[in-house]
């Protein structure tokens, strides 16, 4: 599926094969003999595999013509494949300063970036090239989703990753580079595959084809695999509460004791507190869920979902008027979401408050139209 070096096979315009969109030699001026014959022996020496000499010619041309764009490409790419990764870099920001529409040059930018330890660069033209088109370059876009998932997990952003990741695993299955990836991002570990360390291997890999088996939907796979991982690392961080998150739609008393042994384990595990909540919450016990909601507010006040759960159980509770205030925190942290809305509506409407109610079932139909699509939470 894609291959754990990442190398120029996967990214490059192959010779032979049109470059990217944009990337077209541009007319040569009348009498600017020499520019043409060095660029004519620059593509010679690529079409041949004669890299050193390609490379040299490239910046020879370069010299002569600062703005060639498609010199400026097949320059970066043949850097890039020899591991020179910031020449690569900077050839790539002019390039696509003469070119911000093509999607492969920012891709090849994003990567470059990334190779430098540039995460939060890198993951920005990652991104924007997703946003624009690759053309029929499968193996680069694979590349690129795989780049932009594990540097969203090296920057703690766990959620976005794992969306990331299941477009790969809906797309062609998970392979090992895939399982590493998903292990650490399930796992919450802020680590690039290359930077998992040998004892946690294993475990990392194992996380992963469980996150695989239930994203395929290979539910039993997925709970013996988890199982499996609680048992032997019944002590790391984060087990327990994937093991629990599995549970919960199949054995709630399973779901509750391995998220509880998650919040002995880690002291300060949100996630784990508010699955709790969750589960007390639809058993109608919002007595027990107050505890878990209470602690993941004090853990994590400055995160919608906290004081959205929060919330809930109070409005369960029937303490309106302290729901609707961390309802309403909420709001103002993540407007987009819409359980959150629907949450107030319910409470302003308890409430006797029928203005504010009416005005989130205005909001919820507006974010409910394509062009604003809310958010998951």
């Amino acid at each position: 599926m894609i291959a754990v070096a990442l190398s120029l096979v996967l990214v490059a315009v192959a010779p032979g094969r049109a470059a990217p969109r944009g990337v077209q030699a541009r007319a040569v001026a009348p009498g600017n003999v020499s520019f043409e014959q060095v660029s004519r022996e620059a593509a010679r020496a690529r079409d041949e595999n004669r890299d050193a000499d390609a490379i040299r010619l490239y910046r020879q041309a370069l010299e002569l013509k600062p703005s060639w764009d498609e010199g400026l490409w097949y320059l970066s790419t043949l850097l890039y494949d020899k591991d020179r990764y910031s020449e690569s870099r900077d050839l790539l920001r002019r390039f696509v300063s003469y070119d911000p529409e093509a999607g492969p040059g920012w891709a090849l930018l994003g990567m470059s970036e990334f190779q430098t330890r540039e995460y939060a660069r890198a993951l920005e033209h990652l991104q924007h090239s997703r946003r624009l088109t690759l053309g029929d370059r499968k193996e680069m876009a694979q590349s690129v989703t795989y780049f932009t998932a594990v540097s969203l997990t090296r920057l703690e952003q766990y959620d976005d990753s794992m969306d990331v990741l299941l477009e790969m695993i809906n797309g062609g299955g998970c392979d090992l580079p895939v399982k590493e990836a998903a292990g650490l991002a399930a796992l919450r570990m802020p680590l690039l595959p290359a930077e998992i360390p040998p004892d946690r291997r294993e475990m990392i890999r194992t996380a992963g084809a469980a996150f695989c088996a239930v994203q395929m939907g290979q539910r039993e796979e997925a709970e013996k695999q988890f199982h499996a991982l609680a048992e032997t690392f019944p002590k790391e961080p984060g087990v327990h509460y994937l093991y629990g998150t599995v549970l919960a739609d199949v054995e709630t008393d399973g779901a509750v004791r391995e998220l509880k042994r998650e919040v002995e384990i880690s002291p300060y595990h949100v996630l784990a507190r508010l699955r709790l909540a969750d589960i007390y919450l639809k058993q109608e016990q919002p007595e027990q869920a107050q505890k878990f909601a209470e602690e993941a507010v004090n853990i994590e006040p400055n995160h919608a979902s906290t004081h959205m759960v929060y919330g809930e159980v109070l409005a369960a509770r029937r303490d309106l008027p302290n729901a609707i205030h961390e309802l309403e925190k909420a709001r103002e942290l993540a407007p987009q979401v819409v359980r959150t809305r629907f949450d107030l509506l319910r409470a302003y409407a308890a409430a006797g408050r029928t203005e504010d109610a009416n005005r989130e079932k205005e909001a919820i139909e507006k974010l409910r139209q394509p062009a604003t699509a809310p958010k998951s939470m």
